[in-house]
């Protein structure tokens, strides 16, 4: 007998024969012979007392069919079918409409949602077909009617969600010695360790590649120098015995030679060893050169998934002080000043440039000539990124600087922002752990619904109440996921659960994962403490002392929050600075049709991204650093700072530095800097001019700003949503 129905969205709900009897009567109506309210009865008592206990919806529509099917009112059926049919296409309507879109190739914010992916290529249709008909299952079957509740209403974003079914996870910092020393298995093929420079850089490129296709975020390396070093003297003693082949004498000593620096050289005037030495630094120098050149166009060219996107790929370096490590920085950062194919900028790797005080940021220090030639690099290609590993949360009482390892202790960070360091449940390190997934709030629309309270203190209070109840919702719904993605078999993941997660090399094949993934992190994220801030107060945090230290404890209060779910869900719980794109106009565009047009709230397209101050609120960087250096302490899942700077930085590298310096001055984690550089569609040529509408170079008018979106690069603009193109319009030069 059935007692309890199970709907499409999960809710578990007494069970009602009216509504079945209602359904029939219905499609009788719709016959010739209409209605038997005998034979409607019948068929409800017989599903009643046969059903199981506890029945899905689907399940009793079909128990519907049969009997009406075996009745002698078969036409009954065949409109109750149809009925159902009508039902389930309404239910579709909307994926089918997005469908369409897609295949229309239509440029809009569903084909924009992600500008590193080309959704018109068949490719990249195929992702946004695979995307949007998941999303629609994980509404249906996988998530609480709570949660899709706050998703319908406007109160909270599931990145990723269409990867939710494939138990993915979002992120990793790849411990690249694993796969370089003791290779690895991509796929049908296998890699064998790797012996010198080249190959070390070809398999940093496939570890990316294919752990790219086991997880729906991006992949980074947190200590390329570190990790690549080794390869550099194995290559230096390859040449050496490559000399010793072609003089035939004897240079073994000169294997494990001190070598201050792979500086290349002329031979004029040098004799025996001292000749043999200078030029297997110099053949070494340019073969490292050759390999940093190769990687960086592997990772502007290799396609993942499903062949539909670049690899979403960072790599955090700075800090090898070794004559080895120092080489592939070099290298590495004059292959990026130098560009790809006809000099174009590489989009991908996002660099991350770790500064340390000891090691690179002081003229003194060792590698303070390569954090110049960083800066030099990013004044001309955005890139390297910087991120302060002397930020006092960013510390590791472990770290030495004599410690051939201390990378293991050192902060790693992706371009998406996403952080990982502290670890409730084994080592604090970034190497081998990442993101499982990340929700994030709306923090704006709490705000609005609380605009009419009169007195201020009474509105804060109430926002206040709000936000709990919709973080303790949150903290539930990636729990939930949580639980979901733990069933996951390693088999599932075969680099990532092998050789990358940290514990996961004890893993067998048919072994979940939920052993391991605890080490990971769960973000709460949340967007437009600007306009948050304006409907609690009237301004935001960068034109108010107050506001300020509303958005400080507002902010706080979501940390120290994140910090009680640690302890009771048993999960590292952090805050993200969340680095919105297809979001930053969503959430505005629903919260417009529900609230209107609000001065300084909705009466744009985007919501300011996470705590920064608002894009079109003129001020100096360092009144910018200043309101916005508090929240990196506590947004521990990510952040970033940055600055527009103006007119042509190619030959302004002090600009950067003065950035960085206030990193350093102010307590920040991560920065970046933003400028002016055009691209011609068409040829690829690039400058800084202000206002270039002709290439010079090809004679075409097709004209682009090569422009950072959130922490990465985008080629081309046309590949932006609406949101984001107009944040893009409103932003002002900080000076």
């Amino acid at each position: 007998m059935i007692t309890t129905v199970v709907k499409r969205d999960g809710r578990v709900v007494g069970y009602n024969e009216e509504k079945i009897k209602a359904a029939i009567r219905k499609a009788m109506l719709r016959t010739e012979l209409g209605e038997d309210e005998g034979l409607i009865q019948r068929i409800a008592d017989r599903i009643g007392n046969r059903g199981s206990d506890r029945m899905e919806v689907e399940a009793i529509q079909d128990m519907v069919e049969l009997e009406l099917m075996k009745s002698t009112r078969k036409e009954v059926a065949q409109v109750y079918i149809r009925y159902r049919q009508d039902r389930s296409r309404a239910r579709k309507s909307k994926v089918y409409a997005i469908l369409q879109q897609i295949i229309d190739a239509m440029n809009n914010d569903i084909t924009r949602e992600n500008a590193n992916m080309n959704a018109d290529t068949p490719a990249g249709m195929m992702m946004k077909f695979s995307s949007e008909t998941t999303k629609a299952y994980t509404d249906d079957k996988l998530l609480t009617p709570e949660a899709l509740g706050a998703i319908r209403h406007n109160y909270l974003h599931i990145h990723d969600k269409d990867y939710y079914p494939t138990k993915s996870l979002t992120c990793v910092q790849h411990p690249l010695d694993n796969i370089l020393q003791g290779g690895f298995m991509a796929g049908h093929g296998e890699s064998r360790p790797a012996k010198r420079i080249e190959t070390a850089s070809v398999i940093a490129c496939i570890s990316m590649e294919t752990a790219q296709n086991e997880m729906h975020g991006g992949q980074a390396i947190p200590a390329f120098d570190f990790y690549l070093a080794p390869f550099v003297r194995k290559t230096y003693i390859e040449e050496v015995k490559y000399v010793e082949k072609m003089t035939g004498e004897d240079y073994s000593d000169l294997y494990e030679a001190a070598i201050d620096d792979y500086t290349v050289t002329e031979l004029d005037g040098l004799t025996g060893k001292e000749r043999a030495k200078q030029h297997a630094i110099n053949r070494t120098a340019g073969r490292v050169h050759q390999a940093m050149e190769a990687f960086i166009h592997n990772m502007n060219t290799i396609h993942s998934r499903g062949g539909n996107q670049v690899v979403f790929s960072s790599i955090n370096y700075g800090t090898d002080t070794s004559a080895e490590g120092r080489c592939v920085m070099r290298e590495l950062l004059l292959s990026t000043y130098k560009g790809v194919g006809d000099g174009a900028t590489a989009i991908f790797p996002i660099q991350i440039w770790k500064k340390k005080r000891g090691v690179n940021f002081l003229p003194e220090d060792r590698n303070y000539d390569l954090y110049q030639l960083a800066c030099k690099v990013t004044a001309r290609r955005f890139f390297p990124n910087f991120v302060n590993l002397d930020a006092t949360f960013n510390f590791h009482e472990k770290w030495q600087a004599d410690d051939p390892k201390r990378y293991l202790y050192e902060i790693a960070t992706m371009g998406c922002r996403t952080r990982v360091f502290e670890n409730r449940f084994g080592d604090k390190t970034s190497v081998g752990r990442g993101n499982l997934s990340f929700s994030t709030v709306n923090i704006v629309k709490l705000a609005i619904e609380c605009m009419g309270i009169e007195t201020k203190e009474d509105r804060i209070e109430a926002f206040f109440k709000k936000l709990d109840n919709v973080l303790e919702l949150t903290a539930r719904q990636l729990n939930d996921r949580f639980d979901f993605q733990k069933t996951a078999y390693a088999k599932q993941m075969p680099i990532v659960m092998s050789q990358l997660w940290n514990g996961a090399s004890n893993l067998k094949p048919n072994d979940t994962i939920e052993s391991v993934i605890n080490q990971g992190t769960l973000g709460i994220g949340f967007i437009g403490l600007a306009e948050c801030l304006i409907a609690l107060t009237g301004k935001h945090h960068g034109e108010s002392e107050e506001a300020q230290k509303l958005g400080l404890r507002i902010v706080g209060h979501m940390r120290d929050r994140a910090n009680e779910f640690s302890e009771r869900y048993q999960h590292n719980y952090s805050i993200l600075a969340t680095p919105a794109e297809g979001l930053s106009g969503r959430f505005t565009k629903n919260d417009r049709k529900e609230f209107g047009v609000i001065p300084g709230v909705t009466d744009k397209d985007y919501y300011t991204n996470s705590n920064h101050v608002p894009v079109y609120y003129h001020c100096s960087p360092k009144h910018k650093a200043m309101i916005e250096a508090p929240y990196h302490d506590l947004t521990r899942g990510g952040h970033i700072f940055y600055v527009e700077i103006d007119g042509d930085a190619t030959h302004n590298p002090e600009a950067i530095s003065n950035v960085v310096d206030l990193m350093d001055r102010y307590n920040m984690g991560y920065c970046s800097v933003n400028h002016n550089r055009n691209r011609c569609i068409h040829c690829g040529y690039e400058d800084a001019q202000e206002g270039l509408k002709t290439c010079p170079r090809c004679g075409s008018k097709d004209i682009d700003r090569l422009q950072r979106i959130t922490g990465y690069l985008v080629g081309t603009t046309d590949r932006w949503n609406s949101g984001k193109l107009a944040e893009l319009k409103d932003r002002v030069v900080h000076k």
